[in-house]
């Protein structure tokens, strides 16, 4: 495979994926997935990519075992990915223990083109240089190479960070944040409880990320973030002229279905809500122009001013049924779950073009194409060399070779 040279900048690809879906139905889904992920690794031919997976081996993992080494050994050994010939992947399998299980899944892989790469060890505060392909599984407490930590219930961010040098330092973070456990309760405040949640759960993370145990560098935060739309302003606007009917559980009065009805047309149903129901009848309008009809009731947890950039795309819940690969499930509202973030000096690493040339591309993968109840998203950019901050004396102190 043709990689650009590194004059051009080096070229980067990130990843982010909650793949539960295919540990359920991996016959089919995996199929479909690997296909368009090698499509997309194809087409940007990046030097240096990084997956970042979660609910890594579905919901129920120890009968998913077998397919999550298939799924890990078709990643390293597919001729899709011959020319990396450098590989670490950390997977969290210690699911018996709830305490600090995550299921998150990290993959990095590094083209044979790209000299001189180093990882950084939490635990003796050097880097090593990177050489073939590892595999760290069961319990990661103990591996040096990353931070892993799953937080207190109340806030439930799941985060694993491992550090790079090429020779620029960053930091690449998989994380996994709260979602809505109930329509009906997200719908009750604007903005809703789980988005303060989660608006803590960010701010916890970002405040780890930069403590003081460690040198401060940039960093790129990508992962299932669970962020949704403000559900009572967003109905209230998409069923602005319909009435709304509310239905009660006659044993404890307690609200169990939400149902909006056109004033006029024959009083049609336009949306019904329920626990685990999200039924309105018209999803293009989640779709169509990436959402936009609908983005300004987003639950903007990000006025955290670390971050730079966030980008808007419904990629949850699609269709786990193979023939409906553009279709949403009823379950919960559309949500811009997948994102891929970055600090304000992350954005000083990324080649500005000079030519009008479109060299910072997200999108999402596989629009047409069941990829289970997640579509995966992906940055495609190159870093400019010599921007940053490199890693002093990195050759002459700071490496376990």
């Amino acid at each position: 495979m043709a990689v650009k040279g590194a004059a051009a900048g080096t070229g980067m690809l990130l990843v982010t994926a909650n793949v539960g879906s295919l540990f359920d139905d991996p016959e089919n889904l995996q199929k479909n997935w690997l296909r368009e992920f090698y499509q997309i690794v194809h087409t940007h031919k990046p030097h240096f990519m990084a997956l970042h997976c979660q609910e890594f081996g579905g919901k129920n993992y120890e009968a998913s075992m077998s397919h999550v080494d298939k799924f890990v050994k078709e990643l390293l050994s597919s001729d899709a990915m011959k020319d990396y010939n450098r590989a670490r992947v950390y997977l969290d399998e210690n699911y018996k223990s709830q305490e600090h299980f995550t299921a998150l899944g990290s993959f990095y892989f590094l083209h044979e083109s790209l000299k001189n790469i180093y990882q950084f060890d939490f635990k003796a505060k050097k880097y090593k240089k990177v050489t073939g392909k590892e595999i760290y599984s069961d319990t990661l407490e103990s591996t040096p190479m990353l931070e892993k930590e799953k937080f207190p219930q109340d806030y439930f961010p799941e985060v694993c960070t491992v550090r790079w040098s090429i020779p620029n330092a960053f930091d690449l973070v998989n994380i996994h944040l709260f979602h809505d456990a109930s329509n009906l309760i997200a719908w009750e405040t604007s903005p809703s409880v789980y988005s303060g949640i989660r608006h803590k759960a960010l701010g916890y993370v970002l405040d780890r990320i930069r403590d003081q145990r460690f040198e401060k560098v940039s960093y790129f935060v990508f992962g299932d973030f669970n962020f949704r739309l403000d559900s009572k302003s967003v109905v209230e606007t998409l069923c602005t002229k319909a009435t709304m009917q509310t239905i009660r559980a006659a044993d404890t009065n307690e609200v169990v279905k939400l149902i909006f009805r056109e004033s006029d047309n024959d009083r049609k149903v336009m949306l019904q809500l329920e626990k685990k129901l999200f039924d309105y009848f018209n999803q293009d309008v989640f779709r169509d122009n990436n959402g936009t009809a609908v983005s300004l009731w987003l639950c903007n947890i990000l006025k955290i001013s670390r971050f730079l950039h966030y980008y808007i795309y419904g990629g949850y819940p699609y269709s786990e049924d193979c023939s409906q690969g553009k279709q949403y499930m009823n379950t919960r509202c559309p949500a811009w779950c997948d994102r891929i973030l970055m600090s304000h000096s992350a954005k000083e690493l990324i080649l500005k073009s000079e030519n009008d040339e479109k060299i910072v591309i997200y999108d999402h993968i596989g629009p047409n194409v069941c990829m289970g109840d997640h579509k995966p998203v992906f940055l495609s950019f190159r870093i400019a060399a010599g921007a940053g901050k490199p890693i002093a004396n990195v050759h002459k102190c700071c490496v376990v070779q």
